[in-house]
C-alpha cells in the first residue's frame, strides 16, 4: 500500500486529497473510489498507458485507488500524477518516503507527458497550509504557483522526469519567482480617440479614481461602449496582493496566465443572454461567475435592459457587499466580487426616443415605459454615477484629440494614492462603510446645507446620500483637496439624476 498527496479545486480554493493505493493478488482490475467525477474515473486508462509508455512494467493484480476524504467530490484531471506515482510506489518502483511531505498534481497524456492543470496558485496555497516540503507540478502550472513564494515548486514535463526527480537520479531545481515572468497585456484603446462627450470622460475619470459604478444612457452610436472600453486604461496596475487574488480566480476557471501573474485589471463584458449562474457563479460544485472574474476590475453590461430581470437583480449582493455567496446542495461557497460596474442603455428599444437627430422613435409609450422598468429602482440606487451621453455632432467629430489615457491615469493614480494613505491599502472610496463615510467624508456647514436641500428636493434615499458623499470624496481627491467643498457635493449630486433619456 502507498499514499500520495494531491489537491482538487473547490470554489476559488483547493482541497487536499489523499490518494491511497492498495495492490493485492486476484483477477486483474483497477477500482477507483471516493466520489470521482467522469474526468477522474477516466484517469485509470490515462495512468495505465502513461506508466507503460514510460517504460515501467506493472504485474496484473487487483488495484484499489481510494481518494480521501470520501465525501468530497473530486473534479478534473489534477489527480493523474498522484495516482500514477502512488501506483508505482505500491509496485516497488518508488519508495514511500519519496512521496512523503510532497504535493503532486498534473494531468497525464498517454505518452507520459504532463499537461497543465487549473489553479496553480490555489494548489500552492493548499500545499502551504499542509506544510509540505515541496510541490511537483507541470511546467505551466509551476510558473504560476511559484509566484506565491510560499515553498519550493518543481516543474516537470513528464511522468519519467517526476520519477527521476523523486529518486534523486536527476534532481530538478525549484522554479523561482524571478523566473516566473509577469504577464501584462494592456489594451491599445485610448481615451483621446473619443470625440466630444466631456461629461462622459469626466465621469469615467471619477469612476476610475474611486472604483464607482457608472451607467451611460443615450442613443445608439453616441459612444457609450467606446467610453466604457477605455476605463481599464485609466486604472492603475494591480498590486501584488490583488494580482495574486485575480490570477487565482481566473486560473481556477481555466483562464490561465501561465507566464506568471496578471497585472492588468480584468475587463469582463458578458453577453445579454448570460444566465444568473453565469453572472454570479454556479454549478453542482459552484464555480466563480463573471462578477468574480471582474474582481478588482470592470464588469461592463452593454445594452443593460436586455439582460433578464433576475440576472440584473442578482447583482444587488455583490454591488453592496463586494462578495457573492452561492448555495448548492453539495456546497456553500463565497466568492469575492469587488468590481466597478459600467452599464450602457438606450432611451427606448429602438434607441431614438427624444433624439433631435436621426430617425424618429417608433416605440409606443407602453414599450418605452416597460423598457425603462427593466432596471429596478433598488439596482439603480446602487449605481453612483448616472450620465447622459448625447449624440455627437459633426463639429465634435472634427475636433482635435483630447487628453490621452496616460494623462488621465496619472490623475487617477494620484487620487488613489491619497485614498491609500487615508484609508489603507485596497480600500477605495466606493468600498467605504457607514462608519468610514462618517469619518472620511465629513462636511462643513456650506456643503452640508447643499446636501440637506438636495435630500428633500430629489427624494434621495439613505443609500443615495452615502453614495453622494463617496463620490464627493473622490472629486475632492482628484482636486487634491483635504476637505469636501460645495462644488464637489454639487457635481456628485449631478450624477444622481436617474433619467438617461436625451430630451
Amino acid at each position: 500500500m502507498s499514499r500520495a498527496t494531491a489537491a482538487t479545486p473547490w470554489g476559488i480554493d483547493a482541497r487536499a486529497v489523499q490518494v491511497e493505493v492498495d495492490v493485492r493478488n486476484g483477477l486483474p482490475q483497477m477500482q477507483l473510489v471516493g466520489l470521482p467525477d467522469a474526468a477522474v474515473r477516466e484517469s485509470r486508462e490515462r495512468v495505465r498507458a502513461a506508466i507503460k509508455n514510460c517504460g515501467f512494467e506493472l504485474p496484473p493484480r487487483v488495484v484499489v485507488v481510494n481518494l480521501a476524504p470520501a465525501d468530497l467530490r473530486k473534479e478534473g484531471s489534477h489527480l493523474d500524477l498522484a495516482i500514477a506515482l502512488a501506483l508505482l510506489s505500491a509496485h516497488g518502483h518508488l519508495p514511500q518516503t519519496a512521496l512523503d511531505r510532497r504535493l503532486v498534481c498534473g494531468e497525464l497524456g498517454l505518452d507520459g507527458s504532463l499537461r497543465s492543470v487549473r489553479g496553480g496558485l490555489a494548489l500552492a496555497e493548499c500545499a502551504r497550509s499542509l506544510e509540505v516540503d515541496e510541490v511537483l507540478l507541470p511546467t505551466a502550472s509551476a510558473c504560476q504557483a511559484a509566484a506565491l513564494e510560499a515553498l519550493p515548486v518543481v516543474a516537470v514535463d513528464s511522468l519519467g522526469e517526476a520519477v527521476q526527480h523523486l529518486l534523486a537520479l536527476e534532481r530538478r531545481e525549484p522554479v523561482t519567482a524571478a523566473s516566473a515572468a509577469v504577464g501584462e497585456t494592456r489594451d491599445s484603446t485610448d481615451l483621446s480617440e473619443v470625440r466630444g462627450q466631456l461629461l462622459g470622460k469626466r465621469a469615467l475619470e471619477v469612476a476610475a479614481a474611486g472604483s464607482h459604478n457608472l451607467l451611460f444612457g443615450g442613443p445608439p452610436g453616441s459612444g457609450k461602449t467606446m467610453l466604457a472600453r477605455r476605463l481599464p486604461g485609466l486604472l492603475p496596475p494591480l498590486t501584488t496582493a490583488e494580482a495574486l487574488e485575480v490570477t487565482k480566480i481566473h486560473s481556477l476557471v481555466g483562464e490561465d496566465c501561465p507566464e506568471g501573474l496578471m497585472r492588468c485589471r480584468p475587463f469582463r463584458s458578458p453577453h445579454a443572454s448570460t444566465s444568473a449562474a453565469g453572472l454570479i457563479g454556479g454549478g453542482s460544485v459552484p464555480r466563480p461567475g463573471e462578477v468574480s472574474l471582474a474582481h478588482h476590475g470592470v464588469l461592463f453590461l452593454d445594452e443593460m435592459p436586455e439582460f433578464r430581470r433576475d440576472v440584473l437583480e442578482s447583482l444587488r449582493q455583490p454591488l453592496e457587499d463586494g462578495r457573492v455567496t452561492v448555495v448548492r446542495s453539495r456546497a456553500r461557497l463565497t466568492f469575492p466580487s469587488r468590481f466597478s460596474l459600467v452599464g450602457a442603455c438606450n432611451p427606448c428599444p429602438c434607441g431614438h426616443y427624444g433624439s433631435l437627430r436621426g430617425p424618429a422613435c417608433r416605440c409606443p409609450p407602453t414599450r418605452v415605459e416597460s423598457y425603462r422598468c427593466r432596471l429596478s429602482g433598488p439596482l439603480l440606487d446602487r449605481i453612483d454615477l448616472h450620465v447622459e451621453v448625447p449624440a455627437v455632432s459633426l463639429g465634435e467629430l472634427r475636433e482635435p484629440p483630447g487628453e490621452s489615457s496616460a494623462v488621465v491615469a496619472e490623475r487617477v493614480l494620484a487620487a488613489r494614492e491619497r485614498q491609500r494613505h487615508r484609508q489603507g491599502d485596497g480600500v477605495s472610496n466606493a468600498a467605504l462603510g457607514s462608519a468610514e463615510v462618517a469619518l472620511h467624508c465629513a462636511l462643513d456647514r456650506s456643503p452640508r446645507r447643499l446636501l440637506d436641500g438636495a435630500f428633500e428636493r430629489l427624494g434621495l434615499s439613505a443609500r443615495s446620500v452615502h453614495r453622494v458623499l463617496k463620490v464627493a470624496r473622490t472629486l475632492a481627491d482628484l482636486a487634491a483637496a483635504e476637505r469636501i467643498a460645495s462644488a464637489h457635493v454639487a457635481e456628485a449630486l449631478q450624477y444622481r439624476q436617474k433619467p438617461v433619456v436625451v430630451e
